[in-house]
């Protein structure tokens, strides 16, 4: 039997054994203040709360991956619309080109940029009759591919159309038996070569193309040559100086690629006018054509009407 101090000890220590007990197995959730992130905290579905943080940004992010995605897309997009653009222009419309020979001199120059008018003369389709396409004319000036060597571009003056008789006595030129009134025309040397200056000569042999030689034995009368239909004869300005239909035949009337509507460029040739073949002749010249540009650029050609 235990004295009342005793037995007030032993029950005072089951009370403090008792709560003990309940806050251990069947205590109430703690509640903590925010920013508390102490290990006995969880956040929903067992996520730590650094990743529930970043699962309520991934939406900003996914939208902000869109935006940039649009925005490339969209820069795609624009980028392929110049090139078809920039294709269809040179395609159908205008056309680069650069003068490598002085076959065209004094009208045109080695060094000179042309734009070319593409659209002018038709295709030869269906569509010529309900476009305002416009006939070759003579007197032209016209850029085509060169009959012997399509891949080759050559540019010369329109002479004769088809149906023209055309001849050259002591480099005068004649249409139809009329002289021609040519002020375009640039003489270097004297009347000296039999079949250049007094054209067609059939005892001579043009050089260039067998075929040509006999073309022209069959189309020459009256010591006049008859243009045949849908060709036409051309010949540089620059007359004693340059490889034309005197040498190698008709230009075909699809071979004519366009007309030279504009020199927008010019620059003085400097040594060897052939363009360059190898990269590192190309790279030199691109290199010295930027570093001199200023001083070898003819200002007084630049943006030239071509005629």
């Amino acid at each position: 039997m235990n004295s009342p101090d005793e037995q007030s000890a032993v029950d005072h220590f089951q009370e403090a054994h008792s709560l003990k007990g309940d806050s251990v197995g069947a205590h109430p959730p703690e509640v903590h203040p925010p920013g508390d992130h102490s290990s006995g905290s969880r956040s929903p579905e067992g996520s730590s709360p650094d990743s529930h943080f970043s699962s309520r940004r991934l939406p900003d992010d996914r939208r902000t991956a869109r935006v940039m995605g649009s925005d490339v897309t969209g820069s795609i997009q624009s980028l392929l619309g110049t090139v078809v653009i920039a294709v269809f222009v040179i395609t159908f419309i205008v056309q680069a080109f650069q003068i490598p020979s002085p076959s065209m001199e004094n009208t045109l120059l080695v060094g000179d940029y042309l734009l070319v008018n593409k659209l002018c003369y038709g295709g030869g389709g269906p569509g010529d009759y309900f476009m305002p396409y416009h006939r070759v004319q003579r007197g032209d000036i016209v850029v085509f591919h060169y009959p012997v060597d399509p891949s080759q571009h050559f540019v010369k003056r329109v002479i004769g159309v088809p149906g023209d008789r055309v001849r050259l006595v002591n480099k005068q030129v004649l249409v139809n038996g009329v002289p021609l009134k040519e002020p375009y025309a640039h003489f270097s040397r004297a009347a000296d070569d039999v079949f250049r200056d007094n054209f067609p000569r059939l005892g001579v042999t043009p050089g260039e193309t067998p075929e040509w030689w006999l073309q022209l034995r069959k189309l020459v009368e009256d010591g006049q040559l008859i243009v045949p239909e849908g060709h036409y004869f051309v010949m540089g300005d620059n007359r004693d100086n340059s490889s034309d239909s005197r040498y190698w035949g008709f230009v075909p009337q699809a071979n004519i690629i366009g007309r030279p509507l504009v020199i927008y460029w010019s620059v003085r040739a400097e040594g060897d006018p052939t363009a360059p073949s190898s990269v590192g002749d190309r790279l030199y010249h691109f290199a010295y054509v930027v570093t001199h540009i200023f001083q070898i650029t003819r200002w007084n050609r630049t943006l030239r009407l071509v005629h």
